[in-house]
């Protein structure tokens, strides 16, 4: 049996129940009518979803809440694990208190958890962000997404002799998640992702093909670089995750496998390519060296609890 979310103050006529994987396209329709809404764009995919509920570790219906009219989601909350959650309401259900309930369940949650703060990403400047500051919750962290204009020549950049680029295969799968979390605990407090989690969401998200995951070796054949790319919104390639091994930085692997990413993508049909990166990471000025420029900036807001 589904846990029963603690009753949350809702407007009349509206309902809540823990989601099922089966929700998932509902939850990327009310995520993406939010984003178009506060940024002009969407880059939410249900296989965002689908990846990130099918960790073997992760338990959909004791970690989120679904607000709904009659049968129409219009509002979600979810708890993704340690101090990181999210939510979504409707823009056209904004500005009923549905929010701020939903901010409340989140803390609740993050508590259960012995989480001692909860936080979560906003548009700089959207009625979220505006929300959340206005519940207390201070700037963690500043994120951009970034893009690669379409105008832009990126010509390829060569790597150290010896280290070869190719598309990882079945037997490369746990150097990747080496490699890519090592690198990204470097300045993420969280506790390492599974292994098996962390195949949920790259060679387990829907769609994935073998030119997604890509990987750098060294002259002996030791993985030392990861990317995964794929195509977002039926023509943007998406640089979803690119970590190099901390020895083997500063060596330009990181900018050849980021204009690989672009290439591939664009042979699989992208017309331009972008990623996410954020102020804890130091990657930046990485981004801008390959011609990406900021295209909107976003903010980790969180409370202590």
């Amino acid at each position: 049996m589904s846990p029963v979310p603690a009753p949350l103050p809702l407007p009349d006529g509206l309902v809540q129940r823990p989601l099922t994987i089966s929700d998932a396209a509902a939850v990327t329709a009310v995520m993406a009518a939010q984003e178009e809404h506060d940024t002009g764009t969407v880059s939410i995919e249900e296989a965002d979803i689908l990846g990130d509920w099918g960790r073997p570790s992760y338990d959909v219906s004791a970690n989120t809440v679904g607000v709904l009219e009659g049968d129409r989601l219009v509002a979600y909350a979810e708890m993704m694990g340690g101090d990181r959650g999210d939510a979504a309401v409707h823009p056209d259900h904004r500005g009923r208190g549905i929010g701020t309930a939903l901010a409340g369940w989140m803390q609740d949650k993050a508590r259960e958890a012995g989480s001692s703060v909860i936080g979560m990403p906003v548009p700089q400047g959207s009625p979220g962000d505006r929300l959340l500051e206005a519940l207390g919750y201070h700037v963690r962290w500043e994120s951009w997404v970034l893009k690669v204009p379409a105008d832009a020549q990126v010509p390829p950049r060569d790597l150290p002799a010896g280290y070869a680029l190719r598309e990882a295969t079945p037997a490369d799968h746990e150097a990747c998640w080496t490699v890519v979390e090592d690198a990204f605990l470097e300045w993420s407090e969280r506790d390492r992702m599974p292994l098996d989690d962390w195949l949920a969401t790259v060679v387990g998200r829907p769609g994935f093909e073998p030119w997604n995951l890509r990987v750098v070796t060294d002259p002996e054949g030791a993985v030392v670089g990861v990317t995964q790319v794929f195509i977002a919104g039926g023509e943007e390639g998406y640089v979803n995750k690119v970590a190099t091994r901390r020895d083997q930085r500063g060596r330009g692997i990181a900018q050849a496998m980021l204009v690989d990413a672009f290439a591939a993508a664009a042979a699989h049909g992208a017309t331009s390519s972008g990623l996410d990166t954020d102020s804890r990471t130091g990657a930046l000025s990485l981004y801008e060296k390959v011609g990406m420029r900021v295209h909107s900036t976003w903010v980790n807001r969180a409370i202590r609890l």
